[in-house]
């Protein structure tokens, strides 16, 4: 068995990891730590876990740590992670790293829209952790920088345009919407349920969100060439999930016919990516609890634009269940291991 621990368990991030691997049969969840909730059993701060887990939420240095587990998910906050990562490494543990830290390939991109890195020497190491276009490198890594979640939902439904060069790349719009989740568990006012609900809103209008240079890093990636895309996220009055519609202005060869083609044959072997049938169209509620990313696209022949709709669950696909993904993949294990549950419905 592979011992694994959460480091900053106390999140939704944290619990949904601790939940997915509870039932992961080839991991032994050996450590969960938290500041806020020391001594308190996991389960007391979360009683969904009730009869999964006797783990005691610790607050344990990096040696402690070590002895522990030999991978270690880092679901703690962007700063703290790079000063944490690189002890890990060194002691030659694997790392799936949940924050932004190491993320985005220029440690000058990263400085731009976060704040000094103390630790940019591990971002080249690092393996972009989206298992359906980083595969390989993340099969052979020690360091996985898992996704942002409107990266995840967005890059899945653009990038095989982008690759058959079916779209033209300087007219990308980006409209996402995310449940509160993607907020966090700290109280804010922002996301009290009486400030969210019976309400829909944008946030970090402009241009200004820090999941932006991430997705161009990797549209760029894709095409060969730097894109620059307009992004405007919303707040959803749910829970989970992600929906993503993407915009852009199609090449003269593209028809629908061949669009479909391209996206059956880029996904037809992804456990993970559900192509959906002429007609129909990703919701929230589909994907729920999940792994799974939903695409359908339709094509307005006005404008001579298609429309990509993706969703997924934030904080499974969008965070937790794709870094158990990248977990199986950095141990051996089959990609689906621990991951197999349909969606939650209603």
């Amino acid at each position: 068995m592979l011992r694994v621990a959460i480091i900053g368990a106390s999140g939704y991030t944290g619990v949904e990891l601790a939940r997915i691997l509870c039932n992961h049969p080839q991991v032994q969840l050996t450590a969960a730590t938290s500041r806020q909730y020391a001594g308190k059993p996991l389960a007391e701060v979360f009683p969904n876990l009730r009869g999964k887990t006797d783990l005691i939420c610790e607050n344990l240095s990096v040696d402690e740590l070590c002895e522990q587990a030999d991978l270690f998910f880092a679901a703690v906050p962007h700063k703290t992670a790079m000063d944490l990562v690189p002890q890990l490494l060194q002691e030659g543990k694997k790392v799936v790293d949940l924050s932004a830290d190491f993320r985005l390939r220029d440690v000058a991109v990263y400085e731009e829209w976060y704040q000094e890195h103390s630790s940019p020497e591990y971002i080249k190491e690092a393996a972009y952790g989206l298992p359906e276009r980083y595969r390989s490198q993340i099969k052979n890594a020690r360091l996985v920088a898992n996704p942002g979640c409107y990266p995840t939902s967005v890059v899945l439904g653009l990038a095989p345009l982008l690759e058959a060069g079916f779209i033209d790349p300087d007219t990308i719009v980006v409209d996402s919407k995310s449940g509160t989740t993607g907020a966090g568990r700290a109280a804010a006012v922002g996301t009290l349920f009486c400030e969210v609900h019976d309400g829909f809103k944008p946030y970090k209008v402009g241009g200004v969100h820090r999941h932006l240079p991430e997705i161009e890093q990797e549209l760029s990636t894709v095409k060969g060439k730097q894109i620059t895309i307009s992004f405007t996220p919303h707040l959803l009055p749910i829970s989970r999930g992600i929906l993503s519609t993407s915009y852009a202005r199609l090449s003269p060869d593209a028809t629908a016919e061949k669009i479909r083609t391209l996206y059956i044959d880029s996904y037809q072997n992804e456990p993970f990516v559900r192509v959906l049938p002429e007609g129909s169209f990703p919701a929230t509620q589909h994907v729920r609890g999940s792994n799974f990313c939903d695409i359908g696209f339709a094509i307005d022949k006005r404008t001579n634009r298609i429309i990509v709709i993706t969703a997924i669950d934030n904080i499974v696909k969008g965070a937790a269940g794709q870094a158990v993904q990248n977990m199986n993949l950095m141990c051996g294990f089959a990609e689906e291991t621990g991951l197999e549950g349909a969606p939650f419905f209603p």
